[in-house]
């Protein structure tokens, strides 16, 4: 069980696809039973990134502060990208239906939507920030 305001920290990195090591890292304060679900949502939040952010530019890097407070676990990650992102034309991140198969976009969104119980965009720092309960909060 984490104590108040115990971890917190930035790791940043260049653009690429080979996460498994960063993803080790984000993990490593997550208890072990949540583990799996956190690594998937984190994983496509940091592909996202990665591709459509920053056009898997080797210059550019992705930056993931990680905190813990008293409830919720906290994932910033920002992106060194131009491109717009506009989560509203794509399928809406409270619905419990699937985006269409055909669809462009929306499935990373829905998958984050599923896994976290936060998910916000600030377009004008390019941050997505991702909030999960701390265990022990959440009502069954």
């Amino acid at each position: 069980m984490p104590a108040t305001g115990r971890c917190q920290g930035t790791i940043s990195f260049a653009s690429t696809l080979y996460l498994c090591p960063i993803l080790d890292l984000l993990l490593a304060e997550i208890p072990p039973s949540i583990q799996p679900e956190i690594r998937l949502g984190l994983q496509e939040a940091l592909v996202n990134a990665a591709k459509h952010g920053n056009q898997l530019d080797p210059g550019k890097t992705i930056a993931v502060r990680f905190s813990i407070s008293k409830e919720m676990y906290w994932w910033t990650i920002s992106d060194q990208g131009t491109q717009t992102f506009h989560p509203c034309c794509c399928q809406s991140a409270d619905s419990d239906t699937l985006p269409d198969e055909t669809s462009e976009c929306g499935r990373g969104l829905f998958i984050l939507s599923q896994i976290f119980d936060r998910v916000e965009w600030n377009p004008q720092e390019r941050q997505l920030r991702l909030g999960k309960l701390v265990p022990r909060w959440r009502k069954s």
